[in-house]
């Protein structure tokens, strides 16, 4: 297992991968952080995401996967959808939303976990109407900042729950599951979309708290107990969701760093964390959709 990595080193990449830095800047500070530019280079793979890794193969026998598209108010969305072979009956449908890198193969495979869990998962891809999402993250950070308008974002997925809902094999429960920028997301779906059943947000951005008796969804809420930017809104949402009598659960995992589920980023992720958010997460979505 790799040493820690100092958490001034994580602070720096947390703000080249959401201000975003240029990737220039950011060596450079990742350097005079190190000490040596041989030390940067030896931490720099365990920042990086390794998209090699993939908790459930893309061919795995049990899941059905396709490309699917519908409208929206930015353009053409794209979207990966998944769905288990297996099953008798009608299922839930989980809405999955990913950072602020686009579509990447990690977000596919949360959405291969989600199926496999026993939900129809669809994965979205708001780069989808600006040619996709890159392969490079640095590009892909790069589109998305020009490209995607945060406040409006959730217009562009509203249609993947009805979507869901509509299916043949749907029980017409929807749900949305979102990751950092896809968390706060989540958060607006909730805000904006009635037939929102359950929202799951990993260290996302709160609402406005003005905005919270609006929620009609069940409310599941992931922290990092290290993600001071994020954490800043934690109490004010927590004491508006009370007011407003909106079911939720909220965990803190201590000592975990913001996007500690990823664990395609060996120096963020943190497996006990990861893991018993998981097994919340899917116990949540079987209670409230089914």
């Amino acid at each position: 297992m790799p040493a820690p990595v100092d958490d001034r080193i994580l602070r720096l990449f947390d703000e080249y991968t959401h201000a975003p830095l240029p990737r220039r800047v950011f060596l450079e500070r990742l350097t005079a952080l190190a000490g040596s530019a041989a030390a940067a280079a030896a931490i720099l793979p365990l920042l990086d995401s390794n998209y090699a890794h993939a908790a459930v193969p893309p061919d795995d026998a049990r899941l059905a996967a396709s490309r699917v598209s519908y409208p929206a108010p930015a353009g053409t969305m794209g979207g990966y959808l998944v769905v288990p072979k297996a099953g008798a009956g009608k299922r839930g449908g989980v809405v999955v939303i990913h950072e602020n890198r686009g579509l990447t193969p990690h977000i596919e495979d949360v959405a291969r976990r989600v199926a496999l869990a026993g939900f129809n998962a669809l994965a979205i891809d708001l780069l989808a109407p600006h040619g996709g999402t890159p392969a490079d993250e640095d590009k892909g950070r790069e589109l998305f900042a020009a490209k995607v308008d945060r406040n409006a974002a959730w217009r562009d997925v509203a249609p993947a729950v009805a979507l869901l809902a509509g299916r043949p094999d749907a029980n017409g429960k929807v749900a949305a599951m979102g990751f950092c920028f896809g968390g706060g997301l989540v958060n607006d779906l909730a805000v904006n979309v009635p037939a929102l059943a359950a929202g799951v947000v990993f260290y996302g951005r709160a609402p406005n708290a003005a905005d919270v008796p609006r929620i009609r969804a069940a409310m599941l809420l992931h922290y990092a107990g290290n993600d001071p930017g994020i954490n800043a809104g934690m109490a004010g949402y927590e004491a508006a969701l009370k007011s407003a009598g909106v079911r939720f659960e909220q965990h803190v995992y201590e000592g975990a760093q913001h996007a500690f589920h990823n664990d395609t980023t060996g120096a963020r992720y943190d497996k006990a964390a990861a893991e018993l958010a998981w097994s919340r997460s899917v116990a949540f979505l079987k209670r409230e959709i089914g």
